[in-house]
């Protein structure tokens, strides 16, 4: 008998804000190698977070060499490859050398946000037209801020040189042998410039923040013939690119639409599910995957701050390996202080870019990181509650990302908002959907291991907690 043609393997790039990855998966899911790379991250003054770009170009190829090496003779057998990178994260760049003019600055970045405020009048107009709020940390300020800040930017745009748009946009340039010019939904909706009905750049958005078209990346949907990857001497077609929390939302294979999809890693991210575009006050709404065939849009509430912000409490309270030391302290019993967590500027439903942050009550350092943890808690039952006024309650809550794994936070999470909370075990939920999306949208992508479910338990000293929170959250926000 012949013998059956080899398993197709898939490649998944994943640039997150602290490690580019790259993992093989077949078309069941199950992970076969992965390689990964720490990148920098710099914060050069206040409310400026960058990256350097080589670097990031660098950590991927490293990462795609190795998983092609660790592979051996399979590595014939990968077929296609896909993209998912930080979204709301920007570079300038040379289109014709591919030369970055400028460092990636982050989607924590919010250096123009006092800029921004000259435009607060225009902000139902810009929610309605892109489904996101008036926010510094979105493309299009950070690409006014280069291009006029920034000699190199605008020389380029003067000689007709100048390319500029989503992190993901210049990855596929360098990285791809085409050059392509190209974004996708989910990156490009991230920009401020991107029209949620009409799935291209907006002119009146483009006059408004005054940015050139000619500049921009042509729109093309998330499944695309991007260009050909090389890789050791394999060239394989890059045919998915997307955002790292839009790909996450296919972890477990097509979402479902009466559950609520939390990653919680530098940020933490809350998305239910939609066929079209919904609208609820303070919230985001967006595409996160389009093709021939379908597309799939979102409600999103977004925390600026969750590993930001236990980072943010080690220098500022001279702790150390705070996470590390996380579940301990939180299974601890104890009364925990209040934490408004500002962190990278408060985020959905609020949108305060300089809100203070502050400890209201004191205690040891294991109480105060305790409440940091508690205030990540906190912001994403406020997101779910915004949700739940335009929807159904959800049946339950999927949780993924690298503060997932705190069971005292998960255990929390389900306590407060009464849903049952389920944790897979394989948390590189970004780097799988993008699989599952590379496979075409299997009906069959079972989890190879089984997760943890938190059911929700009977906590009153947490629900004093979270509404003594709110009203002093409130009172915070009146004085301003």
């Amino acid at each position: 008998m012949p013998s059956a043609a080899p398993d197709p393997l898939c490649l998944c790039l994943d640039q997150g804000g602290h490690a580019s990855r790259a993992l093989v998966f077949d078309r069941r899911g199950v992970l076969q190698v992965s390689a990964l790379r720490e990148v920098e991250v710099r914060e050069p003054r206040p409310d400026q977070v960058e990256q350097d770009p080589e670097e990031l170009v660098a950590s991927l190829q490293a990462v795609i060499a190795k998983a092609i090496t660790s592979l051996g003779a399979r590595a014939g057998q990968i077929t296609c490859a896909g993209l998912a990178t930080q979204r709301s994260s920007m570079v300038c760049w040379d289109r014709h050398t591919g030369e970055a003019l400028s460092p990636v600055i982050s989607w924590q970045d919010r250096r123009a946000h006092a800029w921004l405020d000259q435009l607060s009048v225009h902000t139902q107009t810009v929610h309605q037209r892109t489904g996101l709020m008036l926010s510094a940390h979105y493309g299009a300020s950070k690409m006014r801020w280069c291009l006029d800040q920034l000699p190199a930017v605008a020389a380029a745009r003067r000689e007709g040189r100048l390319a500029m748009g989503p992190l993901a946009s210049f990855l596929l340039f360098r990285l791809l042998e085409e050059k392509p010019l190209v974004a996708d939904p989910a990156n490009a909706a991230r920009t401020l410039l991107w029209n949620l009905r009409t799935m291209d750049w907006d002119p009146w958005l483009l006059e408004l923040f005054g940015v050139p078209v000619e500049t921009l990346p042509r729109c093309v949907p998330t499944q695309h013939a991007f260009g050909t990857l090389r890789a050791n001497e394999h060239r394989i077609p890059l045919t998915i690119a997307s955002g790292d929390q839009s790909a996450a939302l296919f972890g477990l294979g097509a979402p479902a639409p009466d559950t609520v999809y939390v990653n919680i890693g530098t940020g933490a991210f809350m998305q239910r599910p939609f066929s079209h575009p919904p609208d609820a006050p303070g919230l985001l709404s967006g595409e996160v995957y389009r093709d021939a065939d379908r597309a799939l849009y979102v409600l999103e509430g977004t925390v600026n701050g969750a590993g930001a912000a236990l980072r943010w409490a080690e220098q500022e309270w001279e702790m150390k390996d705070v996470e590390a030391q996380l579940p301990a302290w939180l299974a601890r019993d104890g009364d925990i202080p209040l934490f408004l967590n500002g962190i990278a500027g408060l985020g959905a439903p609020f949108w305060v870019a300089d809100f203070a942050s502050c400890l209201i009550g004191d205690g040891e350092p294991w109480q105060r990181a305790c409440a940091v943890a508690e205030s990540v808690v906190f912001l994403l039952l406020t997101n779910l509650e915004a949700m739940q006024k335009i929807s159904p309650a959800p049946r339950r809550l999927l949780v993924t990302g690298g503060l997932a794994q705190l069971d005292g936070l998960c255990q929390r999470l389900a306590d407060l908002s009464g849903l049952p909370v389920y944790r897979p075990a394989e948390h590189e939920a970004t780097a799988r959907g993008t699989a599952y999306l590379l496979a075409g949208f299997p009906e069959n992508w079972p989890e190879e291991k089984p997760g943890v479910p938190f059911i929700p338990e009977p906590n009153p000293g947490l629900m004093r907690r979270y509404k003594d929170w709110r009203a002093e959250m409130m009172r915070a926000l009146d004085k301003r």
